[in-house]
């Protein structure tokens, strides 16, 4: 039984639908279409809230952390212990996660969900470890199927948590060494395209790493992909070449979406997360589900990163469900953590304050000329 969201508005008397909501941004005083982008947010909210009255209170950013096996073939430019230091970095309030999100009054919950180090003694933070980081891909599988499932319950409990706590719109962010090439090789998993156009640069590695970490990728695909039976199934591509936080970033969306929150995708590596989930809300090959699964009409991605792949998995995210898949912002980050997704949030705020809070031309008397029509309210509101 789905339990009701705690941060959702009243029933309405009325179904919102995208062409209701639609009418009634137009309606607002301004020329059509004249807040761009911020009009097609306050409408995919408004259908998702199911109110022309809709509103963003409480907003959190989930920041998985986990390590990753495959970090020992040298694909990163920083050592492993890295993670557990950021996390002790985030416990102490002076990561970018905890100050972009402070300015932006977003709650932060960093959680542990396979991190290759001893954090007992770190109070600010959620301690739900699986496993001390994944398995080397390149060896074997990243995680077992019962470790699969435990990374996918962390996520889903951050969701349900949440849901619990009134949070109108969640953020999903990670931090693990090692992680973008685990991204990379579940986006060429998914979409069938080769490591040479998935594998960016990550923390910036040099020419040869980045020449090995190809290598890797292609490896890791070659050992699981060509031998699995389950080729196209993304709980298996997630197990194989897949991460402990990756995991859980896509069991927080799909249970927050069903809860009716908004999930925010951070950056490379969330959206491949997302994508993930994406995919296993679907079924490959058919097009009857494309554009009305829960999380399609809750997702929104924050920014556009400047690691090489997200702009592909942007697309495939889209193909995926008919979903809008453009960033809300472009400004070259790179960094993870869920950083993006803490900036965009006040995106949100915006949106639904112009569609609940601004003045129609009739509510305002303001004269609509020839365009009256068009800039008239739907005639039905919710009670």
């Amino acid at each position: 039984m789905t339990t009701a969201p705690l941060n959702m508005p009243s029933t309405p008397s009325l179904t919102i639908d995208q062409a209701i909501a639609r009418q009634a941004i137009d309606s607002k005083t301004k020329p059509l279409g004249a807040l761009g982008r911020l009009e097609d947010v306050a409408v995919q909210l408004a259908v998702l809230q199911g109110t022309l009255t809709p509103s963003i209170g409480r907003t959190r950013v989930c920041v998985f952390g986990a390590d990753h096996g495959v970090s020992d073939e040298g694909v990163s430019a920083y050592p492993r212990a890295v993670t557990g230091e950021m996390m002790r970095n985030f416990d102490r309030g002076g990561a970018a996660i905890n100050v972009i999100a402070a300015a932006n009054h977003v709650d932060v919950e960093v959680i542990d969900v396979g991190v290759d180090a001893d954090l007992k003694a770190l109070t600010h933070i959620r301690h739900q470890k699986v496993r001390p980081g994944s398995r080397n891909m390149c060896i074997e599988p990243a995680m077992t199927v019962d470790e699969l499932a435990a990374a996918f319950a962390v996520g889903t409990a951050a969701a349900q948590r949440a849901v619990t706590d009134g949070v109108s719109a969640l953020g999903l962010g990670e931090m693990g060494i090692g992680n973008t090439t685990a991204a990379a090789a579940l986006l060429s998993a998914l979409t069938g395209h080769s490591a040479e156009i998935t594998v960016g640069r990550g923390t910036g590695v040099d020419d040869p790493t980045f020449a090995k970490k190809r290598t890797v990728v292609e490896a890791a695909l070659n050992r699981h992909i060509s031998k699995t039976s389950a080729v196209t199934n993304p709980y298996e591509l997630m197990r194989c070449v897949g991460g402990l936080e990756l995991a859980a970033i896509t069991g927080a969306a799909l249970e927050a979406a069903q809860h009716g929150i908004a999930v925010m995708a951070d950056g490379f590596i969330s959206t491949v997360a997302i994508l993930c989930a994406l995919r296993m809300e679907t079924v490959p090959g058919s097009e009857e589900g494309r554009g009305h699964t829960p999380l399609s009409g809750a997702l929104f991605f924050a920014h556009r990163s400047a690691e090489r792949g997200h702009g592909l998995a942007l697309e495939a995210c889209a193909a995926a469900t008919g979903c809008d898949a453009r960033p809300l912002l472009t400004l070259d980050m790179r960094l993870g953590e869920g950083s993006g997704a803490a900036l965009a949030m006040p995106i949100l705020r915006a949106a639904v304050a112009i569609m609940r809070d601004m003045a129609t031309f009739a509510s305002a008397g303001v004269s609509a000329g020839a365009q009256a029509e068009v800039h008239t309210a739907p005639r039905t509101e919710p009670g």
